[in-house]
């Protein structure tokens, strides 16, 4: 997954109406689009993640070149060529979702959805856990008591079923590392220049993939009919496009809206994992994903609170600033 990991401008509380729900139905469809990923990988059987993962990067490439193309949106680059630092950057953020993608694949195609989803259910509270442990931020009570919570969790899986989740883990990890990066770079790239770079950067990876897989034998791409082509080729929309949806969202939409939004992806990925897939779990593993769920849900309740006391506070000054009549 690419996914909720641009960084935004605050939205406007001035929006007006319609913009915020358009904001809001692009947001949601992002997010659903990204939790129907399971199928969408699982379609794509009998490729294997690294052949899946060499497409997605280089079929995105192409769609994001067509799309500059139709656009006519060069002018960025010239510049961006002159800021090596951030450009390598930009490198380790690339390889960063590379890896998160090839795990997320993995894990589809080996029959883990559920695992995937709590990797992504667990990626709010790694990332609340980083800006402790890199940005040294300082936490509120609630969001120790929410982290203290998926720390219970994890241990619980781990004993439950006698291994660490080390794929969920892996998964949070590296996605939230990604937006950490990408929060730390600045919002000073659009998401389709963003994922142009990124992609342009993996695009020798890709490439070497595909030389490999075919000396090897073992690539699926011309031997498995032209749908499963095209469904391999259609893997740069299917990465995208939601991509570009979310970013046209957060533009309209509160970040708070955006946080209880992304909760849509993991439970998707669940949904299709047990229901649709037929992946079983244990009471055991119910058990722990409950534990997760207690956890954002304290973790939604802080936030709520804190908007609400910036929008207090807010007020406060506007009525200190006024006036007198």
């Amino acid at each position: 997954m690419t996914g909720p990991t641009e960084t935004r401008p605050a939205a406007s509380a001035e929006a007006p109406q319609d913009e915020q729900r358009r904001g809001v139905v692009q947001g949601f469809c992002a997010y659903l689009l990204w939790g129907l990923f399971p199928l969408y990988f699982h379609a794509l059987l009998p490729a294997g993640a690294w052949e899946i993962l060499a497409h997605r990067i280089l079929w995105t490439f192409v769609f994001c070149l067509l799309l500059l193309a139709i656009r006519r949106d060069w002018a960025w680059i010239r510049p961006l060529l002159g800021r090596r630092r951030f450009l390598g950057g930009i490198a380790v953020a690339a390889v960063l979702i590379a890896v998160n993608w090839v795990l997320y694949v993995s894990a589809v195609v080996s029959g883990n959805v559920s695992e995937a989803a709590l990797g992504y259910f667990l990626n709010p509270i790694v990332t609340v856990g980083l800006g402790v442990v890199v940005l040294r931020e300082r936490l509120r009570p609630l969001q120790w008591v929410a982290v203290g919570i998926g720390v219970v969790a994890a241990l619980y899986l781990s004993v439950g079923a006698g291994r660490i989740p080390w794929i969920a883990l892996a998964l949070a990890a590296t996605f939230a590392l990604y937006g950490l990066l990408k929060k730390r770079l600045g919002a000073t790239l659009p998401a389709l220049h963003g994922l142009a770079v990124e992609t342009t950067v993996l695009l020798p990876v890709a490439l070497g993939l595909v030389l490999w897989l075919g000396l090897t034998g073992t690539q699926t791409f011309t031997t498995e009919g032209p749908g499963h082509t095209a469904l391999l080729v259609l893997s740069g929309v299917v990465t995208a496009g939601p991509l570009l949806l979310f970013a046209a969202s957060a533009r309209r939409v509160p970040l708070v809206t955006v946080g209880l939004l992304q909760f849509v992806t993991p439970v998707m990925q669940l949904l299709c994992g047990v229901v649709l897939l037929g992946e079983s779990m244990s009471p055991q593993r119910w058990a722990g994903f409950g534990i997760v769920w207690l956890a954002l849900i304290v973790l939604t309740v802080d936030s709520l609170i804190g908007v609400r006391r910036r929008r207090l506070r807010d007020a406060a000054d506007d009525g200190v600033c006024e006036p007198a009549p």
